[in-house]
């Protein structure tokens, strides 16, 4: 089954409600799409929630380790990560019933899509979170 995300107006009217991402594969390097991206968001006034076992802090946010270490409720998480990795995230995503699971440009995986499309979830590949907030907001 081919991926299908949703259309302008149904992206646009997550960006307008959500409130607290948690970026998964947030580094500490300015020059990583995931950190100019995150900040942007940040600006936007997004709480961004650094994933990331290897940092201790980004953009001036205490970072966890996974998913599950994150109180409270999750609206977006945003991956950046290797497609492969995206089943695997999927399965942490169901865990902490987040409402959005969005992996970045160029990053899709169908058996991911598929199982969280099966339990009901929003799934957004290989669209760019800033570049979509821009267009749309």
């Amino acid at each position: 089954m081919a991926i299908q995300n949703p259309d302008k107006n149904e992206i646009r009217n997550i960006l307008k409600k959500a409130k607290r991402i948690a970026v998964v594969g947030l580094t500490n390097n300015p020059e990583k799409a995931s950190y100019y991206v995150s900040e942007a968001m940040q600006n936007a006034g997004y709480e961004i929630i650094p994933v990331n076992p290897n940092e201790q802090e980004v953009l001036g946010v205490k970072a966890v380790a996974s998913l599950k270490e994150i109180d409270g409720h999750v609206d977006i998480v945003n991956i950046f990560r290797l497609p492969e990795y995206l089943p695997e995230i999927a399965k942490e995503f169901a865990e902490i019933n987040a409402d959005v699971f969005w992996a970045q440009l160029g990053i899709e995986n169908e058996e991911a899509y598929q199982y969280l499309k099966d339990k009901g979830y929003t799934v957004v590949m290989n669209h760019c979170i800033k570049v979509e907030h821009a267009l749309l907001l």
